[in-house]
């Protein structure tokens, strides 16, 4: 119904229609074809090393003669949904040679200046 012209600016045309005439004026456009390739060479890349984050895959991608940004990588990766494997924290798990010891002063109550001491030993 609605078509570019000279003779009429688009918002004319819309208005009669009740139509917004922002809605007409921006179409989206789809990835470039470098982000294209790019997200290509990331998958491979991913697919060849799937331990490698974002700064390894920055430097492989800058080798393979794409130059682009860490944060650019960051980006493409979390829009495909690719996570580097890593083994995570093990902080909280005890080893089987560190003894635990019993804590001794549970039911004593502090009531007066240096009655309770204590000593880190590390």
């Amino acid at each position: 119904m609605l078509e570019p012209s000279l003779d009429l600016p688009l918002h004319v045309q819309a208005d009669p229609l009740g139509i917004s005439h922002s809605s007409l004026q921006d179409q989206p456009m789809g990835p470039s074809a470098r982000e294209l390739a790019i997200k290509h060479e990331i998958d491979e890349i991913h697919t060849r090393w799937p331990f490698y984050g974002a700064r390894r895959i920055t430097v492989v991608l800058w080798l393979e003669a794409f130059p682009v940004s860490r944060p650019t990588v960051q980006r493409y990766m979390r829009e495909m949904g690719i996570v580097g494997i890593n083994p995570g924290s093990n902080a909280s798990k005890s080893g089987p040679e560190h003894k635990v010891h019993a804590y001794s002063l549970r039911h004593v109550t502090a009531g007066y200046r240096n009655h309770v001491w204590g000593v880190d030993i590390a």
